[in-house]
């Protein structure tokens, strides 16, 4: 079974987290966690690859080596964020061929006017609701593999309102997205209204942001609303960003790691982490003399 008829597996069973990653490491740490599926934030990318908000800077190939790379090291369904798709529709081909060929399992397209930037920050444009169903009708057409899930997003709320909103999600539901992301509903309310009117009929995903627009509620409140997934894509970023500064303020404070070694790994649990014994037991397998 591949990795995107996994994920519609999942899509198809209870309510599910997808947490967000941004490298390999941290993809890693995602499914040793024990998660079913991961979510490649391009906030994330452009937060940790440029150190740079996400505003639309990030490129198609970079955000594919990213792809490829997390790939190589996880075996978990990965959704990936792939922003306006980088174009037109005729990007928006190339973008899914590609993200498909290093390894997504599902490939999310927005609804905003280049140069795009986060959900939840204000100042956002839209193209056309016909030009997005045009995006989405290639991507369709692009898939390589069927089960390959496409996830629609759309920004409206923020720039045209609930209703607008709604009805966008609609038109991109009728144009064939496998996955509604209704993007920066501002209320409890708003999240009901979003589950009434599609939590039967197709899978939504709710975006959980500490600090942004959306009120963050629990997994068994957002399934009862009608949510299928939920994704937290910058809390990776947020968590370690958080460890770091302490631990840099602790080592010029004392000069020294030595009173912050509870809040690290050490060396070898490090190791431990990311395999490093079983690769080297591998790659012995290969050593002269053992052919």
């Amino acid at each position: 079974m591949s990795h995107a008829e996994r994920l519609r597996g999942l899509l198809a069973g209870p309510a599910f987290i997808a947490p967000g990653c941004y490298d390999p490491f941290t993809a890693l740490l995602v499914e040793q966690a024990g998660f079913p599926c991961a979510y490649l934030s391009g906030a994330s990318v452009a937060f940790t690859r440029l150190g740079r908000p996400d505003i639309g800077l990030t490129t198609l190939t970079e955000v594919a080596d990213v792809v490829g790379n997390i790939r190589d090291r996880i075996d978990l369904p990965l959704i990936v964020d792939g922003d306006d798709g980088f174009g037109n529709a005729i990007n928006v081909q190339r973008a899914v061929r590609l993200f498909e060929r290093r390894g997504a399992s599902a490939i999310q397209l927005e609804d905003q006017a280049a140069p795009k930037r986060c959900g939840h920050l204000d100042g956002k444009r839209l193209v056309s609701t016909a030009e997005m169903r045009g995006k989405l009708r290639a991507a369709l057409d692009a898939r390589q593999d069927a089960a390959t899930v496409i996830v629609a997003r759309t920004d409206a709320i923020a720039v045209e309102g609930l209703e607008a909103g709604l009805d966008r999600a609609a038109a991109y539901l009728e144009a064939g997205a496998d996955v509604l992301f209704i993007e920066a509903l501002q209320t409890r309310e708003q999240l009901a209204e979003a589950g009434r009117r599609f939590g039967a009929r197709v899978p939504l995903l709710a975006n959980m942001v500490e600090g942004g627009k959306t009120p963050m509620l629990p997994l068994p409140e957002l399934a009862g609303l009608g949510f299928r997934i939920a994704i937290y894509p910058g809390a990776m970023v947020r968590v370690l960003g958080h460890a770091a500064r302490e631990y840099l303020r602790v080592l010029r404070a004392e000069g020294s790691t030595l009173s912050h070694r509870a809040h690290m790994l050490d060396f070898t649990q490090l190791n431990a982490l990311i395999g490093t014994d079983a690769m080297l037991r591998d790659g012995q397998k290969y050593d002269p003399g053992n052919g």
